[in-house]
């Protein structure tokens, strides 16, 4: 292993000075997926500034009943917690279709928005990853890419985003908060990441030196039906073949409000913003449903072996539109 500084931050200033902005520092949350490259070689960072220490472990409830969750709060105890499951359930949903319940005691909130695709083209040194290594080639495209993307993805990159956290977060309209050497802003969560395009080595829009600080959940979503469901090759502890996380509110027999996104088919958290239109003052029937939807994935571009993921996202979101519907399910 190649050795690094190691620094742990007392607050915030001192995090952001300690990492500089260099390309050859990283931040560390619960190292869930850090400490995993370092070992296979894909990250030798020069520096590395432990955030642990940081007062960012809190669920604070916002004026309206929203909450704001920092950085640093733990994914088992953000998917346990009262409020969470009250008011957003399908954050609580996706959180525990995630890892393994020992990886969620330790996983936090900031680094699992951070974690870098499984791909294992990059995870593996010894093959070209234009990710990993820009302008070395897609070793996927031509390759084993069974569980890749199939929208939003490019010549350089077809890689998806293993998160199932930030996929309910960009269904529920949630914020994600940054503090940086230029500062505080907050992003939109469905724009946190970013398609491959010609750089896939960037996952997201943060800059150099930005810290996640915390995410937003609106008081306008709190209380919503709301549902996450996954599909996966293995009961447990398996990433996403393609999941689901809606939101969805019906008054008077139309749909007032809704809010659809898809996991395991892209490069981050896809929002399905053609569905959301279709259905949006409509009423809500099975047909109907089924339309928005197809209507989404006519967009997908699937590769030699992995269009089976389009059925299999349709249903998908199909039954999980169609049970909040009804008000059934978990």
């Amino acid at each position: 292993m190649k050795p690094f500084a190691y620094v742990r931050a007392a607050g915030l200033p001192e995090a952001i000075a300690a990492h500089g902005a260099r390309p050859g520092s990283r931040y560390l949350g619960g190292g869930t997926n850090l400490v995993d490259l370092m070992k296979l070689g894909v990250e030798a960072p020069d520096t590395v500034v432990d955030l642990t220490g940081l007062p960012l472990g809190s669920v604070e409830e916002t004026p309206g009943g929203g909450l704001r969750i920092g950085s640093g709060v733990r994914n088992s105890d953000l998917a346990l917690h009262p409020l969470v499951r009250a008011r957003y359930p399908a954050l609580s949903q996706a959180l525990l279709a995630g890892a393994s319940a020992q990886l969620r005691n330790v996983a936090t909130t900031g680094g699992n928005l951070l974690q870098r695709t499984r791909c294992p083209y990059f995870q593996d040194v010894g093959t070209p990853c234009n990710k990993r290594e820009p302008g070395t080639g897609c070793g996927a495209r031509d390759g084993v890419h069974r569980d890749h993307a199939v929208l939003g993805h490019s010549a350089q990159c077809i890689a998806t985003h293993p998160s199932d956290m930030a996929v309910a977060l960009a269904a529920l309209d949630a914020a994600v908060e940054l503090q940086g050497p230029n500062g505080a802003r907050t992003v939109p969560a469905a724009s946190f990441h970013r398609l491959p395009g010609e750089h896939p080595e960037r996952d997201t829009v943060v800059e150099p030196g930005e810290i996640v600080t915390a995410v937003m959940l609106p008081p306008e979503g709190a209380g919503l039906p709301s549902r996450y469901r996954k599909a996966r090759d293995r009961a447990s502890y398996a990433f996403a073949l393609a999941s689901v996380a809606a939101v969805l509110d019906v008054a008077d027999g139309r749909v007032r409000h809704v809010a659809l996104a898809f996991g395991g088919l892209a490069h981050r958290p896809w929002r399905a913003t053609a569905a959301e239109e279709r259905l949006l003052g409509q009423a809500p029937t099975e047909g109907a449903v089924r339309e928005a939807v197809e209507a989404e994935l006519d967009r997908a571009e699937p590769l030699r072996d992995n269009a089976f993921k389009v059925p299999l996202a349709r249903n998908l979101a199909c039954d999980v539109l169609n049970s909040l519907v009804l008000g059934v399910g978990p």
